[in-house]
């Protein structure tokens, strides 16, 4: 067995950690944001409840995605839970052009302007209340402003699906 210690954050991650952080479970989402007449979405997972009260949501994104700045500029985003049915939208939401992610979806405006994807069980719509950046992804943590349950749901997570993210963009 080897083991490897880091001393120097921008070297290449040793094999042994990405096959690691690759035996990590985690949930798979659908992040929505907005800005003006802007929406984008993207596939996420690292995400995790970070406080009851008030109930706090934290979501990992990377500063290249084009939904990073509108969740900086509007300060929101819609965390969309999806079904084990939805791997479809793994597809839609990794693709390179924001309007066509929506093309065909019945969304509304949340109370933020934020999308809100009609076809996901289950949302939470969150205004940011803090932003980090301690590696190369931003944390944006948001306070639930909104939420709803439509069906019962069987929640889909990186068990149904083959890829990794490790978190090199």
């Amino acid at each position: 067995m080897a083991i490897h210690q880091s001393s120097c954050h921008n070297q290449e991650m040793p094999q042994e950690w990405i096959q690691s952080l690759g035996g990590m479970t985690y949930g798979l989402y659908v992040i929505t944001a907005g800005h003006g007449q802007n929406i984008g979405g993207m596939i996420a997972s690292w995400v995790s409840q970070v406080s009851y009260a008030p109930p706090l949501i934290m979501i990992a994104v990377h500063p290249n995605r084009y939904t990073h700045n509108l969740i900086r500029d509007n300060e929101s985003f819609v965390l969309h839970i999806l079904d084990r049915e939805q791997l479809d939208f793994l597809s839609r939401f990794k693709g390179p052009d924001p309007a066509g992610k929506f093309s065909g979806l019945e969304w509304t405006p949340g109370l933020t302007g934020t999308p809100v994807l009609v076809d996901c069980p289950a949302y939470l719509e969150c205004r940011v209340t803090s932003t980090l950046a301690p590696g190369n992804h931003t944390l944006f943590i948001g306070e639930i402003v909104q939420a709803g349950r439509r069906r019962e749901v069987s929640p889909l997570t990186s068990l149904d699906y083959s890829g990794m993210y490790v978190g090199q963009d």
